[in-house]
């Protein structure tokens, strides 16, 4: 009778658990649930750039990406990048003045050529990095036959996730002028919001602080190889360029597709 009694009182122990109500185990589950999903890897093609500030992200071989910017006074910059080789990518990019809308004549600008080699993967210690060049600059200034906004040129950049999921943080150095030599450097934060939304914001150009940028953003992914962005660069700055041309907040729109071959 004394084992019996035991039994009893285990029996009546156990009960609740496995007789629970299914809304006091639905709550768990879906808990659990929503944190393995934070856990699954991101369907995403890597970011090759933020805005304007380069990542540590790469296309693997026979990826292929294509971008336009459409920003102000009807321009459009178009880029088109490859996998090439593993842990390389090469890139061109054109810049067509007064494309869209009324203003006339269109202009061309030359073509412009960018590499990056990752030549360190990171862990969960230590970023990614990627060393590589961008000639792309933007805002050309045709009577002195260069960009106001200097091209990157030679870059070295780190990119690392921190804290949450999907929040990651980018860092690096560039000298754009071999001739002066300057340094500048530039940062970045990217939150991808469950493979849906990503919010940008950027530090560059920093070396002067009145000619430094900061740009923010948003991307929507309309596909895990296509989005859409809106961006803002040069937020709060101000006056004009020696051609004339605002230094006033610019806003822009990209369209992306990444894929294969």
């Amino acid at each position: 009778m004394k084992g019996t009694g035991r039994i009893t009182w285990l029996i009546a122990a156990l009960m609740p658990v496995f007789w629970a109500p299914a809304e006091t185990c639905a709550k768990p589950q879906k808990a659990a649930a929503e944190e393995e999903a934070l856990r699954q890897p991101s369907l995403l093609e890597p970011d090759t750039q933020l805005i304007d500030v380069p990542t540590a992200g790469i296309l693997d071989v026979g990826g292929f990406s294509t971008q336009t910017r459409f920003f102000s006074q009807g321009g459009v910059l178009e880029w088109i990048n490859f996998g090439v080789v593993h842990r390389v990518n090469l890139g061109a990019s054109m810049n067509v003045e007064k494309l869209i809308g009324t203003g006339s004549p269109v202009q061309l600008t030359r073509p412009e050529l960018q590499i990056k080699f990752r030549f360190y993967d990171g862990d969960r210690i230590i970023p990614a990095f990627a060393v590589g060049y961008d000639g792309q600059g933007s805002l050309y200034n045709r009577p002195d036959k260069m960009y106001n906004q200097r091209q990157r040129g030679m870059y070295v950049g780190g990119t690392q996730e921190i804290g949450l999921p999907g929040l990651q943080a980018h860092a690096g150095m560039n000298i754009s002028d071999f001739d002066s030599n300057a340094i500048f450097g530039f940062l970045g934060l990217s939150l991808d919001l469950r493979d849906k939304v990503a919010l940008i914001s950027e530090w560059d150009n920093l070396h002067d602080f009145s000619e430094s940028r900061v740009n923010l953003g948003i991307k929507v992914y309309l596909t895990p190889n296509a989005h859409l962005g809106f961006s803002v660069r040069g937020v709060g700055q101000g006056g004009d360029y020696s051609n004339g041309v605002s230094r006033g907040a610019e806003r822009i729109f990209q369209f992306k597709y990444s894929g294969n071959f």
